[in-house]
């Protein structure tokens, strides 16, 4: 899976409600017209719940 650039994943969650699980990034990012490597690498991260646009980076900086 291709990593996509950490400003082209948030263009894809611009707009999205916190507090959101993982699930909902990814929900969302999909209605928004995310490609597959964004979606793969957003179901990749760990299956909790998400205050904000910083906490979701900082666990894609980690995978």
């Amino acid at each position: 899976m291709a990593r996509p650039n950490p400003i082209t994943m948030q263009k894809y969650l611009s707009g999205v409600h916190y507090p959101c699980s993982r699930d909902e990034l990814v929900e969302h990012a999909r209605d928004q017209g995310a490609d597959g490597d964004v979606l793969e690498h957003l179901r990749s991260l760990p299956d909790r719940t998400y205050d904000g646009p910083n906490a979701v980076s900082a666990e894609y900086s980690r995978t």
